[in-house]
């Protein structure tokens, strides 16, 4: 049981597709308490439908990561509750759908803005809350795509606010390094979720990623929640500030 008496914040479960509902599965299988993180009431009664499926019944925590108020009120109910935390997962994003359709250069200020909050500096806050609570170290794990470091269609403001994000992995991991908090990123292949709705031509990048990656098939979303709990578990307590790819082999292709 690799996360045996471990307590994890788990942020970012929209339903059973999602990707950080199949890590808090992870998670829970190997013997850890959770606590996952909802925005508002639809989201909560989403989870509510979820939660029979785990071992532990998980605390459910109430946090909006673009308000402080509600990030600090969150981080207080979890020291409240769980005394102390060893990981924590960031499976948040969002930007407008205009700002993904259409042309990177049209991308408005006011979407430019929510996505990189969203999305990117919604790990500082969470790290920001997190740090008193992880007094015996730990690990947090943010998800992030290719499209950081590669022009992908249709991904436009996402793959900036990605790259932001991976920028934020390396600085939060050199400053928390030596607490023994351990930051790391999990670029996984196209799944299908929820988010991924909300892409362009999904489905046609969803059978291209197949023919061109190494191991010639989609990324199962199992893989990617097993990396996640290996980045969680103190078997990864060597690796920190790195991006780990659950893709494949995609990213090694070349065109």
């Amino acid at each position: 049981m690799l996360m045996q008496d471990k307590l994890a914040y788990v942020a970012g479960v929209a339903n059973h597709r999602s990707i950080a509902w199949a890590i808090a599965k992870a998670l829970d299988r190997e013997g850890c308490r959770l606590a996952l993180g909802y925005l508002g009431e639809r989201e909560k009664q989403e989870i509510d439908k979820l939660v029979g499926e785990l071992k532990q019944a998980p605390l459910l925590v109430s946090c909006d990561v673009t308000r402080d108020e509600s990030v600090g009120e969150a981080f207080a109910l979890l020291g409240r509750e769980c005394g102390r935390l060893d990981a924590v997962v960031h499976a948040i994003a969002f930007a407008r759908r205009e700002d993904l359709d259409g042309r990177y250069t049209d991308t408005s200020r006011e979407g430019y803005h929510l996505a990189l909050d969203v999305s990117a500096f919604s790990l500082n806050c969470l790290a920001r809350g997190a740090e008193p609570l992880m007094t015996e170290g730990g690990g947090i794990v943010a998800l992030t795509y290719l499209g950081s470091e590669r022009a992908i269609a249709n991904y436009n403001v996402m793959g900036v606010a990605k790259a932001a994000l991976e920028a934020g992995i390396r600085y939060l991991a050199g400053e928390l390094g030596p607490k023994g908090i351990r930051v790391n990123g999990l670029s996984a292949g196209p799944l299908r979720t929820l988010a991924a709705r909300g892409i362009k031509d999904f489905s046609a990048m969803h059978r291209m990623h197949a023919e061109r990656a190494a191991l010639k098939r989609n990324t199962e979303i199992e893989e990617v929640a097993d990396t996640a709990l290996f980045l969680c578990s103190h078997l990864s307590r060597g690796i920190t500030g790195e991006v780990i790819y659950v893709d494949g082999g995609f990213r090694i292709m070349g065109g």
